[in-house]
């Protein structure tokens, strides 16, 4: 969707709710409340976008529950927000997000930012099938209080540890991929990544580490390293390492560690619609209102991708 298209849909607030709200409740306002789903209910002049339970009596906002929650910034800044993020094909910085919306604090994009990034992981999105490459590989901190990076291989000393997995087709051309920051390369760390990640069944192609003896043999596609550089004989998912870091410091300078499964995500989420950049928007809007908001500062870690949205927390004013 070009800007010009963005502007003609969503000319003010009004609107941006009235698609929000479609996509909520595609058949009409209902309760949260189960016990009253199906009671009546109005929209409140009082309050813009909201609606009231004639069986409970309880208010819901068009936002309420969602990575938009208790937001005092108005619903079409963050309709623009989402719209500048995916229209950018490499993502966007905070600052340049700060100076496209005129916003008058880097702090209100960077939670934006990080609040859009929330958007980007789909709880019900489908398993990786068929040929699976699997690898790791390590990133280095942005932190000043943290060592300068250093530590080669599998060593997490001084850098961040990533695990990923390349979909393949038939004929070995890329799919999909997922991306996970773990703390060690131990057969369990890596054994529940795939668990969650990637279908059974599958087979799937791994260098020689012995954290991946956990995979039946048949199943197994074991290419020894070597003296054989890991690219060549896992070329794709080296493809999709070589893109992140390029991507993590072209655009970010660099990623911080408290963090940096959010950002993993977002490289999983722009990797993944590289083809069909114009669903993207649609696509994000739909996973934001499903949402249920965290704080910023909590460490996703050792979260497990699918688990984090599912219990309420204390969402940020």
């Amino acid at each position: 969707m070009s800007r010009t298209e963005f502007e003609a849909r969503f000319p003010d607030d009004d609107a941006c709710a009235r698609r929000l709200a479609a996509k909520r409740w595609p058949d009409g306002f209902a309760c949260p409340d189960p016990n009253f789903a199906g009671a009546k209910f109005w929209a409140l002049r009082s309050k813009p976008h909201t609606w009231e339970c004639s069986g409970c009596g309880r208010q819901t906002s068009v936002t309420a529950g969602t990575v938009m929650h208790r937001s005092h910034l108005p619903l079409r800044v963050w309709f623009l927000a989402a719209h500048i993020v995916t229209s950018h094909s490499n993502g966007i910085s905070a600052l340049q997000l700060q100076a496209q919306l005129d916003l008058g604090s880097y702090k209100t994009a960077w939670l934006m930012l990080h609040k859009l990034r929330r958007a980007m992981v789909d709880p019900d999105r489908g398993l990786l099938q068929g040929f699976v490459e699997v690898d790791e590989t390590t990133m280095p901190f942005r932190r000043k209080s943290d060592p300068v990076a250093g530590g080669q291989g599998r060593s997490p000393i001084g850098k961040m540890l990533i695990v990923g997995a390349i979909e393949l087709s038939d004929e070995g051309h890329p799919r999909r991929i997922r991306l996970k920051h773990i703390p060690d390369s131990s057969g369990e760390e890596l054994k529940a990544f795939a668990s969650k990640v990637v279908e059974p069944g599958a087979i799937y192609t791994t260098d020689g580490w012995k954290g991946y003896n956990w995979i039946p043999p048949e199943q197994h596609d074991r290419k020894v390293v070597g003296t054989m550089a890991a690219h060549v004989l896992l070329p794709w998912i080296h493809r999709v390492f070589s893109n992140l870091k390029r991507w993590a410091m072209g655009v970010l300078h660099g990623l911080r560690r408290k963090h940096l499964q959010r950002y993993l995500d977002e490289f999983v989420f722009r990797w993944n619609r590289r083809r069909r950049m114009r669903a993207a928007f649609e696509t994000i809007l739909g996973i934001a209102v499903a949402k249920i908001p965290q704080p910023i500062g909590t460490s996703l870690r050792n979260a497990p991708d699918h688990e984090r949205w599912k219990s309420p927390a204390t969402p940020i004013p």
